[in-house]
C-alpha cells in the first residue's frame, strides 16, 4: 500500500513540476522580445499597459513621443512595447516603449544600409564634432562634415524636422552608427546636374547669378549648377580681378563655351557676346601708324599699352628709348600714363601688337646731326672713361666719344685718357656724326690754337723743319712742355730730354708757365703737331760756331766761339 500511496504522489508532483515549468517557460519566452499592448488607462503621466500577462506594465508617456516631443496616448491605444523582465519587485511587469522603437528600428536600419537606401531622420542634439540624430528610435552619430555639402555656421533651421539621411557605418554590437545628410545632397544635386547638364548646350546664353569671386574668375549659378567664368573671358578688355567687374548676387548674361559631360564642369564666358575688337586689327593698326595708348602693365621685359579696349600691344624694353639701355621699363613709363607708339608689327592670328616707344619720337642721334653739323664747337660733362677714349654727355642726351689719339697733340694712350677725370665739363669739336649707328665721333685736340685743323684753316703760321722759333711755355708736365709759336702759331710739344744736353737741363719744373724761350723744330708726331727740341737747337748752333769762328784747334775755346755766334744772331736780331 505504502507503495501504491505513493505513486499519485509521484505522478502528482511530477505533473506538477511539469506544469510549472511549462508556465514559467512560457513566461520567460517573452522577456527580450517586443509584443503588442494594450493602453488601460493614463494615470499621472504614466501609461499603464497590459501585454496578456499575470500583471500589467507601467511606462511613462514621455516614451511615447520622439526625442523633443512630447508622447500622444490615451487608453485604449494599441502599442508595442519591449519586456524587460515579467515583474519586478512590485509585482508589475517591466516594460519600455524606447528599447521597443529601438528594436524595431534597428532591423529597419540594417535592412536599408545592406540595400543602400535613404533613411529619414531627425537631428535633436548636439555633441562634440557633430550632432544626434534619431532614426526612429535608434541615436545615430551626423559629424559637423557630413551636415552638408558647404560649411553650415548655423544649424538651428534643420534641427527638429525630419531629413533624408546616408548611414554611413552600423555596430548593432556596440550601438553605433554614423549617418551623413551631406552623402543625401551631394547625390541629389548629381541627379540634378545630370538632368541639367543634359539639356545644355555649347553656345548657349543663359542668364545666372554670381555665387561667388576667386582670383582666377566667378562661379555662376545657372539655376542648379554652377559654371565657370574665368577671368580671362570676363571681357576682351584687361581685367586684373573679377571683382573689378562683377559683384556676388550681380545677375548676368553668359554664353557656354565648353561642357564635359564626364565631369559635368561647364565653362562660361561674357566676351563672346561682345563683337571681337580684334576683327580687322591688321588695318585699323598699319605698320608704321603713330597711336596713342594707355600703359596698362609693366613686366622685366616691356610695357603693355591699351590701344582701345580689349586690344593691347607689347613695347619691348629695347623699343622704349633711344639713348637708356638695360633700363628696367618703370624707369621709363608708369601704370595709367599716356603715351604715343609707333605700330612695328601685327600678329592678327596670334593677336599680337608690337609697338614702338622711341620710334614715335625724334632719333636723337639725327637731331643733333641737324643741330651740329661736323665742325660744330661743343661743350659737355665726361661721363666716362675706356681704354679707348672718353664719352661726352651732349645734348638731346646722346653721348659723343672722343678718341684717346683726339684727346691732346703729341700724348696719346693712358697719359692721354689722365688729362680729364669724370664730370669734368670739357669742349670738343665734331668729326664725324653716324646716327644709323647712334655714334657720335668728337675731338678735343682740334680745338688747340696752332693744331693741324687751325693752321689748315688760316688759323696760324706753319713751321718748317730745322727752324729756330721762340716759343711760350702753355703746361709744364713730368714727362716735357707744352709750348706754343708766338702768340697764336702751332702749339707742340718738347719731351723731357730735348730741354738741354746735360742732365741737370732736362729738368721740366726748372720752366715756368709763360716762359719764353728758343727751340728748332724737329718735326711732327703722329698727329701731325709740331715737335721742338732745346738739345738740337744747342747742338745746331755749336756746329755752325764752330765753322764759322774756327775750330777748338785754333786756340780760341768753345766758350768764346759760342759766346761770339750768340753775340752775332743777337745784333741780326
Amino acid at each position: 500500500m505504502a507503495n501504491t500511496a505513493q505513486t499519485p504522489v509521484t505522478a502528482g508532483g511530477e505533473d506538477f513540476a511539469a506544469l510549472l515549468e511549462e508556465s514559467f517557460g512560457t513566461t520567460k519566452r517573452f522577456e527580450g522580445r517586443v509584443v503588442k499592448g494594450r493602453v488601460v488607462a493614463i494615470e499621472n503621466d504614466i501609461a499603464v499597459i497590459d501585454v496578456g500577462l499575470k500583471a500589467e506594465g507601467r511606462i511613462s508617456v514621455r516614451e511615447f513621443g520622439g526625442p523633443g516631443q512630447v508622447g500622444e496616448i490615451k487608453a485604449g491605444d494599441m502599442v508595442d512595447v519591449y519586456i524587460e523582465r515579467m515583474e519586478n519587485a512590485a509585482g508589475e511587469a517591466v516594460l519600455s516603449r524606447e528599447k521597443a522603437r529601438r528594436e524595431e528600428s534597428w532591423i529597419q536600419l540594417e535592412k536599408a544600409f545592406t540595400d543602400g537606401q535613404r533613411v529619414t531622420g531627425t537631428i535633436f542634439g548636439r555633441v562634440k564634432g557633430g550632432f544626434t540624430v534619431d532614426l526612429s528610435g535608434a541615436v545615430a552619430f551626423l559629424p559637423g562634415s557630413q551636415v552638408d555639402i558647404r560649411p553650415v555656421r548655423d544649424v538651428g533651421p534643420l534641427m527638429g524636422s525630419p531629413q533624408p539621411f546616408q548611414i554611413l557605418k552600423m555596430d548593432r554590437a556596440r550601438g553605433n552608427i554614423v549617418v551623413s545628410r551631406r552623402a543625401v545632397l551631394e547625390e541629389t544635386r548629381q541627379e540634378a546636374r545630370s538632368e541639367l547638364v543634359s539639356n545644355l548646350a555649347e553656345g548657349q546664353v543663359l542668364q545666372g547669378v554670381v555665387k561667388n569671386i576667386t582670383d582666377y574668375g566667378a562661379f555662376v549659378d545657372l539655376g542648379g549648377i554652377d559654371g565657370l567664368l574665368h577671368v580671362t573671358d570676363l571681357s576682351y578688355k584687361r581685367v586684373n580681378h573679377p571683382s573689378e567687374m562683377l559683384n556676388i548676387g550681380d545677375t548676368v548674361k553668359v554664353q557656354i563655351i565648353r561642357i564635359n559631360r564626364d565631369t559635368q564642369r561647364i565653362s562660361l564666358g561674357m566676351k563672346q557676346l561682345e563683337s571681337d575688337p580684334w576683327d580687322g586689327a591688321g588695318s585699323k593698326y598699319p605698320v608704321g601708324a603713330k597711336l596713342s595708348g594707355r600703359v596698362t602693365n609693366i613686366t622685366e621685359y616691356g610695357a603693355f599699352v591699351e590701344l582701345e579696349p580689349g586690344i593691347e600691344g607689347l613695347v619691348h624694353v629695347s623699343e622704349m628709348s633711344w639713348t637708356k639701355k638695360n633700363v628696367h621699363p618703370g624707369k621709363i613709363v608708369s601704370t595709367s600714363q599716356e603715351v604715343d607708339v609707333m605700330v612695328l608689327e601685327v600678329d592678327q592670328e596670334k593677336r599680337r601688337i608690337s609697338l614702338g616707344l622711341k620710334q614715335a619720337q625724334q632719333n636723337p642721334w639725327e637731331a643733333f646731326a641737324a643741330e651740329h653739323p661736323v665742325g660744330t664747337e661743343v661743350e659737355g660733362e665726361v661721363k666716362n672713361a675706356t681704354e679707348f677714349g672718353l664719352f661726352i654727355g651732349l645734348d638731346n642726351d646722346v653721348d659723343g666719344m672722343v678718341h684717346m689719339s683726339d684727346i691732346a697733340w703729341g700724348i696719346s694712350g693712358e697719359d692721354a685718357l689722365a688729362l680729364h677725370r669724370k664730370g669734368e665739363m670739357v669742349k670738343a669739336v665734331v668729326l664725324a656724326i653716324e646716327p644709323d649707328k647712334e655714334r657720335i665721333s668728337l675731338g678735343m685736340k682740334q680745338l688747340e690754337r696752332g693744331g693741324v685743323t687751325a693752321a689748315a684753316a688760316g688759323g696760324g703760321a706753319r713751321v718748317n723743319k730745322n727752324e729756330i722759333v721762340t716759343v711760350t711755355v702753355l703746361e709744364v708736365r713730368d714727362t716735357g712742355l707744352e709750348v706754343q709759336v708766338g702768340d697764336d702759331g702751332a702749339t707742340g710739344f718738347i719731351k723731357r730730354t730735348d730741354l738741354g744736353r746735360d742732365r741737370d737741363e732736362q729738368r721740366p719744373e726748372r720752366f715756368q708757365v709763360g716762359q719764353k724761350f728758343d727751340a728748332m723744330v724737329t718735326g711732327t708726331d703722329r698727329s701731325k703737331k709740331p715737335t721742338f727740341s732745346i738739345k738740337a737747337m744747342q747742338i745746331a748752333e755749336e756746329k755752325q760756331a764752330v765753322a764759322q769762328y774756327g775750330s777748338s784747334d785754333s786756340g780760341a775755346s768753345l766758350g768764346d766761339i759760342l759766346g761770339e755766334a750768340l753775340k752775332a744772331r743777337d745784333e741780326k736780331n
